[in-house]
């Protein structure tokens, strides 16, 4: 309607003649209002007008439309999402591991025993494939002996301040621009229609949640993921939550269903991921009564982003590609079905 207005008709408070005032409100306002809504902007506009983002849009149609055989009802319309390569980027490795490695660099001078301890002893180096060689144990350890040891407040902050400042060691760009500007539409586009949006991802729950409503518009209350044990203290008079170094929830394959249940209490009608972690949520949605939505972002764009699926190390997609379309599920083609991929270049 403002668009409109400076094409030439006049703000309603510069309009002195009563007669023009009574027009306008009667006449040209509700004129201009439903112009305006029939020629909406695309609200899926970075993605191309290929099969998913059809099916993404028919798929919502039909769960909203109240005269729709397959109408949800709002309270039931919940939508689960990945992080790490739904979301945002993974690669060359999960942001949170480099936030650990920047945060054991920080430590360092508190645990001399590290210069000769593995596998701090290799990050202190600067060499991350000897660090990681031993796979999920490493990673477990470099996590809990950094997000440990501090009240929640205290790790919020040192997150907040991470994510504000800490840059990608490829794009240079801030973590927080590695976003998927396809996947930030998706969620505005089922926001505007009566779905509520959660992350459920493998990622730190307490990583997540100090930066997920800023950047996708999901308060902490709608983010489930891995966790570490807290305790309840009181400390100088003042009650804290305190991280504990010890593993209370993994928050990935046959966990993500679980998480779900127990976080949110009801079953998604729709849920995206990426990978092989992803593929019991998806399996656990699309097995729901009534319409269901599945959908798994494939990497397939090397030159703007990366090209990964059966053999990467991180991200690994080999079940569900193979599973996927058997199921019914939406598998996009990040080369041939995203215009832009990340805000940046839209700008």
């Amino acid at each position: 309607v403002a668009g409109r207005l400076d094409a030439g008709f006049p703000p309603l408070q510069h309009t002195k003649s009563p007669f023009m005032k009574r027009l306008f409100v009667k006449i040209l306002f509700p004129l201009l209002l439903f112009t305006n809504v029939s020629v909406a902007a695309d609200p899926l506009s970075s993605w191309n007008d290929t099969a998913p983002k059809k099916a993404i849009i028919t798929f919502v149609e039909r769960v909203t439309r109240e005269s729709s055989p397959d109408f949800v009802p709002v309270t039931e319309r919940i939508a689960t999402f990945d992080n790490d390569g739904t979301l945002w980027a993974e690669q060359p490795i999960y942001f949170q591991i480099l936030f650990a490695i920047d945060r054991i660099k920080t430590l360092a001078p508190q645990h001399p025993e590290w210069k000769d301890k593995a596998p701090f002893s290799s990050l202190l180096k600067g060499d991350m494939k000897a660090a990681l060689a031993v796979g999920e144990k490493a990673i477990l350890e470099i996590v809990m002996a950094t997000h440990a040891g501090m009240t929640t407040a205290e790790f919020e902050k040192i997150v907040k301040d991470w994510i504000a400042t800490a840059k990608h060691p490829k794009t240079g760009k801030l973590f927080s621009d590695m976003v998927y500007q396809p996947m930030l539409e998706l969620l505005a586009y089922l926001r505007v229609n009566g779905f509520k949006t959660f992350i459920v991802s493998g990622g730190g729950i307490e990583f997540m949640r100090p930066w997920a409503e800023k950047i996708y518009g999901i308060p902490p209350e709608q983010v489930v993921g891995s966790s570490i044990k807290t305790n309840y203290e009181v400390r100088d008079g003042k009650p804290v939550i305190v991280r504990l170094p010890e593993l209370n929830f993994i928050d990935d394959k046959a966990g993500k269903p679980v998480g779900i249940n127990q976080h949110i209490g009801r079953r998604p009608i729709m849920a995206g991921g990426n990978s092989d972690g992803d593929f019991e949520m998806l399996e656990w949605t699309t097995a729901g009564t009534g319409l269901r939505f599945g959908l798994l972002v494939h990497h397939t764009d090397g030159n703007r982003e990366w090209a990964y699926d059966r053999n990467s190390h991180i991200g690994k997609l080999d079940r569900g590609l193979d599973e996927g379309p058997r199921r019914g599920w939406t598998i996009v083609d990040m080369k041939d079905d995203w215009r832009v991929i990340f805000p940046f270049e839209k700008k």
